[in-house]
């Protein structure tokens, strides 16, 4: 990942192709018809991840409900990402 920039820089400082290559990355992949959509598998459940132009929506679906949380650009990349890597 040295293309990107540090870990600890905000996702506001990237370019909008660094977090496409970041998420897919993670393995997320893009939906076809909205490309500001999408999907990844992770833990028992799955998250759509929303690139929103306030911020980054990630929906969280399961079995048992879903939960919505909203990571703002100010964040590092390195903190969203061990959150998403954390789960709902």
């Amino acid at each position: 990942m040295s293309s990107f920039p540090s870990a600890t820089t905000p996702l506001n400082q990237h370019s909008l192709l660094a977090i496409e290559l970041w998420l897919t990355n993670l393995g997320a992949k893009k939906n076809e018809k909205n490309p500001c959509l999408w999907k990844w598998l992770a833990h028992e459940c799955s998250a759509e991840i929303e690139i929103m132009q306030d911020d980054l929506k990630v929906t969280w679906i399961s079995k048992e409900k879903e939960s919505q949380f909203n990571f703002p650009y100010g964040l590092s990349r390195q903190d969203v990402e061990a959150a998403l890597k954390q789960g709902p």
